[in-house]
């Protein structure tokens, strides 16, 4: 969409994995470039001890890699919806509640914004997931609450929402030159998001498209729930996962769990987790997983194990199989890791997506060869196992691939243009 004047106001897609900022000007791509010439910034802060600051994005990945001492947080997006939300974290040695955490970072995204458009945004639209909480309307709505007492806070005047299928869905329209039924796939890296909705060229002139939008569903399933899945089933066994213990029950699993876990891995690191960890270590038969669980923590090297595995998972986008070394933690160690082994261990997942495209066309009364197209976006929608599953379901459907990482942004840039001019 072209715009003979700048947008008063900016579209953000503050995701799980990458966030983005859109604004409509004339003559210029609509996404803001955030860091460096990349108009993603990963969601990522990097609390680093040594120079007392936060670092943001690829730079906080890399400080974190290159080894400075401090504080990876990652998947912030998470928070909301979650119990954490309303508890406070350690960093850099003082308390700060997990709000003011999500308000630096969004912050962080409207301070480049405005110094790439050389002015102030007091008018935000925000992306959502359909559902930031499943089955808990009250939960989702504070969720969302919480989400738009942040915006204001950092500076945004007024703060309305947009669904990210639905943002996808009008970035993907002003392509079009003909009427289609699409189906809107998001998959995040927190949640799996659908839209049923009627897209055309003429349609796109309308502000009032709630017609058009024939259901909405999603459920909490997301690239980082693809990445601990693959971590448990392939890569924890190697750090006590399934152990047995003398009594013959299996070793409690809550440590692994939570470092296969984005937005868990910190509390790993807590002296009460390490205690409750030592004092099973002689009730196990076999100690050499717990031992290189130990020196994985000691090393405070889980959002690097996570970050093997995530890599992992892009990787079998494209390739059967990618041998992960880990002589970081014990010298001549590594594990091959499978597509095959991968979609086994998202299989269940996969059957809780199906099932949500399933209620979608119910409630919209659609039949499977009544759509005409299938729109993927979201970092997570090139998994082939998903690709498949979902255009399965759709055999007489066209598929279409959007700028996974920039479509939702793009769309939300026209509905900002459309609310506030």
């Amino acid at each position: 969409m072209s715009t003979p004047t700048p947008a008063r106001a900016v579209g953000i897609d503050f995701g799980t994995s990458n966030s983005t900022v859109g604004w409509l000007r004339p003559g210029a791509q609509t996404l803001i470039a955030l860091e460096d010439d990349k108009i993603t910034l990963p969601s990522v802060v990097f609390f680093n001890i040594e120079e007392r600051r936060p670092a943001y994005g690829r730079l906080a990945l890399h400080e974190y890699l290159e080894g400075y001492e401090g504080r990876l947080m990652r998947s912030l997006k998470s928070l909301l919806g979650s119990k954490l939300i309303k508890h406070d974290t350690s960093v850099l040695g003082t308390a700060m509640p997990f709000k003011d955490l999500l308000g630096l970072f969004i912050g962080e995204l409207k301070k480049r914004a405005e110094a790439a458009a050389g002015h102030t945004f007091e008018q935000v639209v925000l992306g959502r997931p359909v559902h930031f909480v499943d089955d808990d309307a009250a939960a989702d709505q504070e969720a969302e609450d919480t989400l738009a007492e942040v915006a204001r806070k950092i500076g945004f005047k007024d703060v309305s929402f947009q669904f990210e299928p639905i943002a996808a869905a009008f970035d993907y329209e002003s392509t079009l030159e003909r009427e289609e039924l699409v189906l809107i796939v998001d998959i995040g890296g927190g949640t799996s998001d659908f839209s049923l909705v009627r897209l055309s060229p003429q349609r796109r002139l309308i502000e009032d498209r709630q017609s058009d939008i024939l259901a909405t569903g999603g459920v909490h399933i997301g690239g980082t729930d693809f990445d601990k899945q693959l971590s448990l089933q392939g890569v924890m066994p190697l750090f006590g996962y399934g152990s047995r213990m003398k009594s013959g029950a299996y070793m409690p699993t809550s440590t692994h769990i939570n470092l296969a876990t984005w937005h868990t891995i910190n509390s790993v690191y807590s002296q009460k987790s390490q205690l409750a960890l030592g004092s099973m270590r002689y009730d196990i038969e076999d100690t050499q997983g717990i031992d290189r669980l130990f020196k994985l923590i000691e090393q405070r090297a889980g959002h690097w194990l996570a970050m093997e595995v995530e890599e992992t998972k892009i990787q079998l986008t494209h390739a059967e199989h990618r041998l992960v070394p880990m002589d970081r933690v014990e010298a001549g160690l590594s594990v091959d890791l499978t597509r095959k082994l991968f979609e086994s261990s998202i299989d269940s997942l996969l059957q809780r997506v199906r099932e949500s495209v399933t209620r979608l066309l119910s409630n919209a009364g659609v039949g499977v060869t009544d759509v005409d197209t299938v729109f993927f976006t979201g970092g997570s929608s090139g998994i082939p196992a998903l690709r498949n599953s979902v255009a399965a379901m759709l055999p007489k459907a066209r598929h279409v691939e959007g700028n996974i990482f920039g479509s939702i942004g793009s769309g939300l840039a026209i509905e900002a243009k459309k609310r506030y001019g």
